[in-house]
């Protein structure tokens, strides 16, 4: 397969990603239990902001010319940036392309960086565990936090790691 490229999102973009996004979120509705909103879309307010904080920073990942994901950066301008969604096609999973993708965006905002994900999802956490040490060798930390407001649901596991400084693409 071929390399993935990424790509800043901007407003032309958001179509595609919008769709994406429906896909990204039919994935985390079996470990949520979600169903779609009435008109058949799930809740976006995470997709909205990556498209219109100046503090968020929307990829669009792409294998030559087809979309293969996205991945939303928050925190653009703090001391530790979350990679608040991300998301690899199906077709393109276990190729490689998710880890070169997310080493291309750490590269371009060195620093401090935290992912969260549930437990439910294995493949999610088996994915971001390689990406810390494929980043950072040993030096990633895995804690679990409660979700702010929401004493109903499981603790988030957050993967927490620094890329260095000098960047390169």
């Amino acid at each position: 397969m071929s390399d993935v490229s990424i790509r800043l999102a901007g407003i032309p973009d958001r179509p595609i990603v919008e769709r994406l996004w429906l896909m990204f979120r039919h994935d985390l509705s079996e470990f949520h239990g979600l169903l779609p909103d009435a008109d058949g879309t799930f809740r976006n307010d995470r997709l909205h902001a990556a498209f219109s904080d100046p503090d968020w920073a929307p990829y669009l990942l792409m294998v030559g010319d087809s979309p293969a994901g996205f991945a939303f950066v928050r925190g653009v301008n703090a001391s530790t940036r979350v990679l608040n969604s991300f998301f690899v096609v199906r077709g393109t999973r276990r190729t490689g392309i998710g880890l070169r993708a997310v080493q291309k965006i750490a590269a371009r905002h060195p620093g401090s960086w935290e992912v969260a994900l549930q437990d439910a999802n294995a493949g999610a956490v088996n994915f971001w565990r390689r990406v810390a040490t494929e980043i950072a060798g040993d030096a990633w930390t895995e804690e679990r936090r409660r979700v702010p407001g929401r004493p109903d649901l499981s603790p988030d596991v957050w993967i927490s790691f620094s890329t260095p400084t000098e960047t390169c693409d």
